[in-house]
């Protein structure tokens, strides 16, 4: 969240922010009176304390003096103090609760050098690798969808009737290629000094609200034993929506040390989510599913070292495109399409050959988003109560908080599927891959199974 004491001396800053993140239901006129409130009771209050320790500290004297009927008039003016005390701390307690739930709602403020635009049209191409020397491809590239249940790797049917829509299996050199990337990408980003960490996959609602996934966005959560409807509390478990969740608070509320920083870590999850704002689209395929498989990076910094590291995680979460000889392109988000944690955010996006978009390039195929590098500035470190502490003698300050997947499996996945796809039907490996997948150059498929397979056919 956004520090009291910048919105009280940027409250014009805050308003243009909430214009730009196009973020329509915060009222901040109130939450400035609240503040402003707040604050007068909070002197009122000191004033009143300090009054009645000069009263308290007389009232032994004035016995000791014999002055009984000053001594009772002391008395009960402290009385009398204590009670306004009381309801003045009360009324206190009451605008801090609804500061701090308003300053929840409150978006960060986007980098000064963030392009200023309404919407995903409006965000920003940086530059295309590996798109000008693409490979040869088939003349009528199949969609990953129909290849993918042709070669006996994905079933959506099975996914559907054992859970639900949104939801599939891999199987065979399907499965094999996922575990393959995921075992890649994560021997990728040890070579570039990440530690790793396997986190629980249940996380509570204060590390939700600590990434700022809460309160926001909780139709998009998948709640472990209760309905969606009901509010949220620090005993609610959900399903990890993101490796950014649990391993962002696995500090939270600590200090770590200067010489901790920086801190870079990548977990392996499996994720969870509803993609409630997002009816009707992507309804074929594995693009857009309600479980996926992700490596996430995620980063501790010092406040003076965050620009240069976003910049750094780019390049890491690049590193698996490029070893994988995969076309793809760099996309600065505007203000619009910032999202509601970030203060700068890349995304990088993987051409996907088959299907002809409306956003895909003039050349045909569509891109997909495979990675988002987000540098979140202080703004989780102060949801989450993350520090760090510049010298041992010196004051904890927020340290800096930046993530970005390293990839998203099934995405790729698709653009493995379809880019690698050969005119006879199967898939070539990447190079990359091949180690991981017993030295198989080739997905050639699998025959089919029950008998619902009967005449299908087998494979040579």
């Amino acid at each position: 969240m956004i520090g009291r004491q910048f919105l009280r001396e940027n409250p014009e800053t805050v308003r243009a922010a909430l214009e730009q993140k196009g973020v329509e239901d915060v009222d901040l006129d109130r939450v400035l009176a609240v503040d402003e409130e707040w604050r007068e009771l909070k002197q009122r209050g000191d004033d009143l304390r300090h009054e009645r320790n000069q009263i308290s500290s007389k009232i032994g004297d004035l016995k000791a003096e014999g002055d009984d009927e000053a001594a009772e008039e002391a008395i009960e003016r402290s009385q009398e103090l204590k009670a306004e005390l009381e309801e003045i701390e009360e009324r206190a307690d009451e605008l801090e609760a609804e500061l701090e739930a308003a300053l929840l709602e409150i978006p960060q403020i986007p980098d000064d050098d963030v392009p200023i635009g309404e919407d995903e049209s409006e965000n920003v191409e940086r530059r295309r690798e590996g798109f000008d020397d693409r490979r040869t491809l088939p003349a009528e590239v199949v969609p990953h969808y129909d290849l993918g249940e042709d070669l006996e790797i994905l079933d959506f049917a099975r996914g559907a009737k054992v859970t639900g829509g949104g939801f599939y299996f891999t199987k065979g050199d399907g499965a094999r290629l996922e575990h393959a990337l995921i075992q890649f990408m994560m021997d990728v980003h040890r070579e570039q000094g990440y530690v790793d960490v396997f986190p629980p996959i249940p996380v509570n609602s204060r590390s939700m609200v600590g990434t700022g996934q809460f309160p926001k966005f909780t139709e998009d959560a998948y709640r472990i034993g209760g309905a969606n409807e009901e509010p949220w509390d620090d005993d609610d478990l959900w399903l990890c929506p993101t490796a950014e969740v649990p391993v962002t608070n696995m500090f939270r509320d600590e200090i770590l040390l200067d010489d901790d920083l920086p801190l870079k870590l990548q977990a392996y999850t499996p994720n969870f989510r509803r993609e409630a704002g997002e009816h009707g689209t992507e309804t074929r395929g594995i693009v857009r599913v309600h479980q996926f498989n992700k490596v996430e990076m995620v980063n501790f910094v010092r406040p003076d070292e965050s620009e240069a590291r976003f910049e750094g995680l780019v390049d890491e979460a690049e590193e698996v495109l490029r070893r994988l000889e995969l076309p793809y392109r760099i996309l600065e988000m505007c203000t619009g399409d910032l999202g509601f944690t970030q203060r700068k955010k890349y995304d990088l996006e993987v051409w996907a050959p088959a299907d002809d978009m409306d956003d895909g390039p003039e050349e045909g195929g569509r891109w997909l988003e495979v990675s988002s590098v987000s540098n979140f500035g202080a703004f989780q470190a102060r949801r989450a109560g993350l520090r760090y502490r510049p010298e041992r003698h010196e004051s904890a300050d927020y340290l800096h908080t930046l993530n970005g997947s390293g990839l998203a499996i099934p995405r790729v996945m698709v653009a493995i599927l379809e880019y690698y796809q050969n005119d006879d039907g199967t898939v070539t490996v990447p190079e990359a891959l091949r180690p991981y997948m017993g030295g198989t150059e080739v997905i050639e498929g699998h025959d089919p199974v029950g008998e619902s397979a009967v005449g299908a056919g087998k494979r040579d």
